[in-house]
């Protein structure tokens, strides 16, 4: 069975990878992945500067999801800068995620990564847990003005991390800006924002910060998911390749997924909560799917979700 897919010119063995957040901020993280069944690499969403992030408690997973309020903890890119070339050994497609409080933050990284020579960059404009600051993808003229600036100076292909959008309105509008700035791909979509769960035993949030306010993320999320993969895929079409994430525990989410149009899929709660071996799991999972269905590759079904 053929799990392998290609994005932005760049093959990936398998269409498996971590979503970034999910167990990459080290760099035993990283080579961890490296020595999994993942596809790639993907790093930590990076900073100018390491961060501790927001204080702990700030993950909790339970039944159906997680809630997190991380504050993007990551080592900052002069570290992964320096990574990135070691991590070649494992001769997988490395994805360097970009991350910013200002839109010089992620300028400033893009030329620092530039010369680490990743395949991929990931401009996260999506992260709703810095107390204080707006998610860019939600203001399109920004979000269109930072990408332009990118693309001037990303010296390989590079894609967005988007929010998660509600209304087609919403959907058509970043298409739009996505169809002028050059990106190659989208991951769609990071953490639904500013989510509560509480502990009604002790009457209390479950994570310290932001009042107990965090992004959604696993099995609850998925519903959502699926409908911006499946929107901007009728919107793009084969224009911009889709990385799917959101919901994915199983083999039967990584196909959904990809019957609503992803070339590939990434994963954070289940890979939280399972680790590296999840990688082999899902491959598994995933080729008994595309078995049962009689298609022979991951390409075969991509974008191929009937309507009524």
């Amino acid at each position: 069975m053929d799990l392998s897919t290609t994005i932005a010119g760049v093959h990936f063995s398998t269409c498996l990878m971590n979503a970034s957040g999910a167990r990459c901020v080290t760099q035993e993280d990283l080579e961890q992945l490296g020595e999994s069944h993942a596809g790639a690499i993907v790093t930590k969403s990076m900073t100018p500067l390491a961060r501790s992030g927001n204080p702990e408690p700030r993950y909790v997973s339970f039944d159906g999801g997680s809630i997190n309020s991380m504050g993007l903890p990551n080592l900052g890119y002069p570290a992964y800068a320096t990574l990135i070339p070691g991590l070649r050994r494992f001769k997988k497609p490395i994805v360097a995620s970009i991350a910013g409080l200002k839109p010089a933050d992620f300028l400033e990284a893009v030329s620092a990564i530039n010369d680490a020579k990743p395949d991929l960059m990931e401009v996260n404009l999506s992260c709703p847990n810095i107390p204080g600051k707006p998610q860019i993808g939600y203001d399109f003229q920004a979000s269109e003005e930072l990408l332009l600036r990118v693309r001037d100076l990303a010296a390989v292909p590079f894609g967005v991390k988007l929010p998660p959008y509600f209304d087609p309105v919403h959907h058509e509008a970043m298409a739009e800006v996505l169809s002028r700035v050059g990106v190659s791909f989208l991951t769609v979509i990071n953490s639904v924002g500013n989510g509560l769960v509480l502990d009604p035993e002790s009457e209390t949030v479950v994570i310290k910060p932001k009042g107990g306010f965090g992004g959604i993320g696993g099995r609850m999320i998925k519903p959502v998911a699926l409908a911006n993969v499946r929107a901007f895929w009728k919107l793009l079409g084969d224009t911009v390749q889709i990385i799917g994430t959101g919901g994915v525990e199983t083999g039967q989410d990584v196909f959904e997924h990809i019957l609503c149009g992803a070339s590939a899929v990434q994963i954070g709660t289940v890979l939280v909560d399972e680790h590296v071996q999840v990688f082999e799991r899902l491959e598994r999972e995933l080729a008994e799917w595309l078995k049962k269905k009689g298609y022979d590759s991951v390409n075969a079904c991509r974008g191929k979700l009937k309507e009524l």
